[in-house]
């Protein structure tokens, strides 16, 4: 009897246990079904991001080179003959006229002794006129008449050859310039080939002067154009000569190009240069902050409507080129008109839906 009776009590409590069991699963299952429909009655979450469709370009692979500016005409003044110096008409920075003197050596014993030799041509000039009146009354003969005009010649190239001996002492400028760094005193003794200054070309053009792969010189010829940047400044400069030679050391070509303009570089100064390597040819663009690169590759959101006329996102693999100032050149993957991501396109991942502000703000408009 007591057997039966705990067995009993077993089932009721086995019972009463499946009953909670039961009641706690159909509310559990409530709860889920409940969520589920209020997940269902939700929309689908979106992302927002500004488009740009991809566009056609002009673009021309190039290479950068550090380029140097010389003046068009610069050369290092010196002295041709010794000499102490007698007068300084220089200045650090002067501007001077072709032909102005710059500096006088002293010449007083050239002076003299061309003071005497004018005097001896005047003698000899004289004597020539008495042979040839004594010629004429058969005073003189035709040989006595060569030989006074002989001695009247070089009596005469005497006086010009110390003239130019003077005249050598006398410094000029041969054209117009600017003067450089100035250190000359009167009573100087200078020797020949001594350093007086430098002379920069006034004129409104400077050569630049670079170098450039032995490949990227075959793609240069006179008057390419290339740009120039400078000081804050950008210009295009044209190409006037290549060297002739690669340099065997560096494998480079030296190409010379005439800057013209108002905004000139000091010569000597240092200018960036980008130089075509090829013509210039139409490519696709985007923006860069559209380019997403990792492990896997490159890759753009392009935004295209799916079956509903919803905005998604789709994952295009490309291949990325040069970035040209704000955009991108992509050689593979994207076509011109394709609408892309370029600000938010981080948030992105495939298949999400879109909204696109930028399109939006057009719409309204």
């Amino acid at each position: 009897m007591a057997h039966v009776r705990r067995l009993l009590l077993s089932v009721a409590l086995f019972a009463a246990l499946g009953g909670a069991a039961f009641a706690l699963y159909s509310t559990k299952m409530a709860k889920f079904a409940a969520a589920q429909t209020a997940a269902q009655q939700q929309p689908e979450h979106s992302e927002t991001v500004t488009g740009d469709n991809a566009r056609i370009a002009s673009y021309a692979r190039a290479t950068t080179a550090i380029g140097t500016a010389h003046a068009l005409r610069s050369i290092t003044l010196q002295n041709e003959v010794a000499g102490t110096v007698l007068a300084v008409h220089l200045e650090t920075g002067k501007v001077v006229a072709a032909g102005d003197v710059l500096v006088e050596l002293d010449a007083s014993v050239e002076s003299a002794e061309l003071a005497a030799l004018e005097a001896e041509a005047r003698l000899t000039e004289s004597m020539l006129a008495r042979m040839e009146q004594a010629k004429k009354s058969q005073g003189a003969s035709e040989a006595d008449v060569d030989r006074a005009r002989a001695e009247r010649d070089m009596a005469m190239a005497q006086v010009t050859r110390t003239k130019a001996l003077v005249e050598k002492k006398r410094i000029r400028a041969p054209f117009a310039a600017r003067t450089g760094l100035v250190d000359l005193h009167e009573g100087q003794y200078l020797q020949p080939g001594t350093t007086i200054t430098t002379l920069q070309g006034l004129d409104n053009a400077v050569h630049v002067e670079f170098s450039v792969t032995q490949d990227a010189g075959t793609a240069l010829a006179v008057g390419t154009e290339v740009d120039v940047a400078f000081g804050g400044h950008e210009a295009k400069a044209k190409v006037l000569a290549l060297d002739a030679r690669v340099e065997a050391t560096t494998r480079t070509v030296r190409v010379r190009a005439k800057l013209e303009g108002q905004h000139l570089p000091q010569p000597g100064s240092s200018l960036r240069v980008r130089a075509p390597m090829e013509m210039p040819h139409d490519v696709v663009v985007v923006p860069v902050t559209a380019l997403r690169r990792g492990p896997g590759g490159d890759v753009v959101f392009a935004l295209e409507k799916d079956d509903k006329g919803a905005l998604r996102a789709r994952t295009r693999r490309v291949q990325a080129g040069t970035v040209l100032g704000d955009d991108i050149v992509i050689r593979e993957g994207i076509t011109a008109g394709d609408r892309v991501a370029a600000a938010g396109s981080f948030k992105l991942m495939e298949g999400v839906l879109v909204v696109d502000t930028d399109a939006q703000a057009q719409q309204q408009k």
